[in-house]
């Protein structure tokens, strides 16, 4: 009897102390928000424990070990996807972890874009719009390349597009007495600048 007393003692003793015993280290899980991650690639460790690796397209991440109450962490980055940049923010918390799951760490991806365009021929006359997606820009006559862009209010930037991102150029609206076609408009942007899409008009 003595020594069944002594074994629950223990093993309770060891539920208490999981870390000392063994076990996880705690309850509380360690996780957040993921924002731009179109790639596989992005490892992420706590305390630089074991790497964890999140998919392409996650938008929340939850380390697989728990942590324990009252315990430090410090979310960081080990390697990025291909083309991308990878930051944790609220990824450190050098007091305490407090009694609640930690869900307030956001890693913020910014993959790496590309200018997208080509050459433009017999464009005698004015008119001609091309988009990709959202992005519209108009080719003026006599025109012989291009490079996408883009009108954000009263300001005309690059519409570039980002590493991974499929694309796909259409004629929106026909040049005056005009007719234009596209050619290797449509694919995926890859690590470099494209610039052999084909405009030709008749």
């Amino acid at each position: 009897m003595k020594n069944l007393f002594l074994r629950t003692g223990a093993a309770l003793a060891c539920a208490l102390t999981l870390a000392s015993c063994g076990g996880s280290g705690g309850s509380l899980a360690l996780g957040g928000t993921v924002v731009g991650l179109t790639k596989d690639g992005l490892v992420l460790q706590n305390n630089g424990g074991n790497d964890y690796k999140v998919p392409a397209n996650s938008t929340t991440f939850f380390f697989p070990n728990l942590i324990g109450n009252d315990a430090d962490y410090n979310v960081t980055v080990l390697a990025s996807p291909p083309s991308a940049v990878c930051t944790p923010v609220n990824n450190t918390n050098k007091g305490r972890s407090s009694t609640f799951d930690v869900t307030t760490v956001i890693i913020s991806c910014v993959t790496n874009t590309y200018n997208l365009g080509g050459t433009v021929s017999n464009l005698n006359n004015n008119g001609l719009v091309l988009i990709n997606g959202a992005d519209r820009m108009e080719v003026a006559a006599g025109a012989t390349s291009f490079t996408l862009t883009k009108k954000v209010s009263d300001t005309v930037t690059t519409g570039k597009v980002a590493d991974g991102a499929p694309y796909g150029i259409t004629v929106l609206t026909q040049p005056d007495k005009q007719v234009c076609t596209v050619s290797n408009g449509t694919g995926t942007m890859g690590s470099a600048d494209i610039n052999n899409v084909q405009v030709n008009c008749t």
